[in-house]
């Protein structure tokens, strides 16, 4: 239904939901590609050229992550067309699997997933404004309210953690409820902004690939990563050849074969590609939503994997792949070593030895305000779909009397990323969801089997390419890297699950005291 006068944000509406479907493909996009692109590519490179020590398996570990997204992609397209509703990921685990499974995710989705990825990003930004402003500092506090020592309990190491008011924590704060207040009003102003930022981070990326190949090329650097006869691009990539890997925190360090430590290095390089099913938190508000949803999926993780590999290997042909941490510049220092593990700034460095930290700097600013930008606008969508089902707070459920968006989840996502912000636990509770945010993935493609089955007949506008093959191998590769994982890295598992199987109790809550169909179907069968 369309009309003349609806909001400021014209288009139609979804008539189950008040959602104004206002956009497009380009829109769409930007979400898949602006929620991806934060700090990450920026920084993981050097602990996952640490960890493989080698320049083939550190290519071959980002081939292997855009290898298994794309699949994701393509796998989500379907499901997506089938069911182009408000909350995505969560009604299809709820739809295929049953309301318990969807609920769990949406409750991992809030407590962490979500709000610490935005709170992360939002530090970032505050700590990469500092380069310009120096008194925003993460040692500059307001009220430092009190140090909790680390201490360990089973596989984890908790604690160790400034809990108060910094001025880059402040400023994360900021830059968070202005997103929220931003979208409120309306879905296009923070499309618009999204496009913006997406746009400009796309940019200064392409700009990195550009500047890395044509300017950064050196002697030092291509011998010791690619010459003599690229034997040296192949080193320790042989299947013969055993890998160190320290088990858990402060366990014994192990030998492991070159599959073990493609799955570890995953760690990185898969959560630094993360978010890009975000656009499917916002279904209800896209046109053509059948046609504009898979596509949005392809082009906008096509994208940002294409560009992750060339950064990549711009990176190889700028840097070292070993050298002295103690070195006095850049190149010295290698890419196993830069300063902080800030791998693109030391590139930047190495071309222009002065100004590359601002350049970086302003690169990453613009990269992570667009990333929690796009973060916002989707993850409050999935709160208000959980509302919709009686397993969230009731005013949640409601939207904005003029502006028809989720007032109210977005506000509450707000809060409780401020809270997650001051109390500097961010950071630890994402290594411990690593784990569980693959186990959704799996759960979900799975999914898309049973609704095969379960539902023969059902419109799919769109069918996954390569199903089921592709969808199947998916869940093979990420299933291996759970059990590696599992084995290997306890501290990224086990407190994880416990993340998720704490949602049971609240699940049993919110469907006992609501009388909607969906929250009580697990209780009935």
């Amino acid at each position: 239904m369309t009309t003349a006068k609806l909001t400021p944000d014209q288009g139609s509406s979804t008539p189950s939901t008040g959602l104004v479907q206002s956009l497009g493909l380009f829109s769409s996009t930007a979400i898949v590609a602006g929620s991806m692109i934060g700090s990450g590519i920026f920084l993981v490179d050097a602990d996952m050229a640490r960890i493989t020590d080698s320049p083939a398996l550190l290519l071959a570990a980002w081939l292997i992550t855009a290898v298994m997204t794309m699949i994701g992609a393509l796998s989500y397209g379907e499901l997506a067309a089938m069911m182009p509703k408000a909350g995505g990921q969560y009604v299809y685990l709820r739809e295929s699997l049953g309301p318990l499974w969807g609920f769990l995710y949406g409750w991992t989705l809030f407590l962490v997933i979500q709000t610490g990825t935005i709170a992360a990003v939002c530090v970032a930004f505050g700590k990469f404004l500092g380069v310009f402003f120096p008194t925003i500092s993460t040692t500059h506090w307001l009220w430092h309210i009190a140090h909790v020592p680390a201490m360990r309990v089973g596989p984890m190491v908790l604690g160790n953690m400034e809990i108060g008011v910094n001025t880059a924590n402040l400023t994360g704060i900021v830059i968070v409820f202005l997103l929220a207040i931003v979208n409120v009003f309306g879905v296009r102003l923070g499309a618009l902004i999204q496009n913006i930022f997406t746009s400009a981070k796309a940019l200064s990326l392409a700009a990195l690939v550009v500047l890395a190949f044509t300017f950064g090329p050196n002697d030092a650097a291509w011998n010791a990563n690619f010459g003599p006869g690229w034997s040296q691009f192949w080193q320790n990539a042989g299947w013969s050849i055993l890998h160190p890997v320290q088990v858990g925190i402060g366990g014994p360090t192990v030998l492991v074969n070159m599959l073990v430590i493609l799955a570890v290095v995953q760690v990185g390089s898969l959560f630094s590609s993360d978010a890009w099913n975000n656009v499917t938190f916002t279904a209800g508000e896209v046109r053509n939503p059948r046609r504009n949803l898979p596509l949005s999926l392809i082009l906008g993780a096509g994208f940002v994997l294409t560009i992750y590999i060339l950064v990549t290997l711009g990176y190889l042909l700028v840097l070292p792949m070993h050298g002295d941490p103690h070195g006095a510049t850049a190149l010295a220092r290698g890419l196993q070593h830069a300063t902080e593990d800030r791998v693109a700034t030391a590139v930047l460095e190495q071309i222009f030895h002065t100004g590359g930290a601002q350049l970086m700097a302003a690169a990453i600013l613009i990269s992570t305000f667009g990333c929690a930008n796009g973060m916002s606008l989707a993850g409050a969508r999935v709160y208000y779909a959980m509302s919709r089902d009686g397993l969230f707070f009731k005013s949640v459920g409601k939207l904005h009397p003029r502006y028809k968006t989720p007032a109210a989840g977005l506000l509450v996502q707000a809060c409780w990323t401020a809270l997650l912000c001051v109390s500097g636990s961010y950071s630890q509770l994402l290594d411990y969801i690593i784990f569980a945010v693959l186990v959704f993935y799996i759960l979900t493609i799975a999914g898309l089997f049973v609704l095969r089955f379960k539902q023969p007949d059902a419109q799919r506008p769109y069918k996954a390419i390569g199903y089921p093959i592709l969808p199947a191998l998916y869940i093979v590769m990420a299933t291996w890297i759970c059990i590696v994982l599992l084995r290997y890295k306890p501290q990224y598992t086990w407190p994880g699950l416990v993340l998720v199987l704490l949602g049971i109790p609240v699940y049993l809550f919110w469907s006992r005291r609501s009388a909607h169909p969906k929250a009580s179907a697990v209780l009935t069968r």
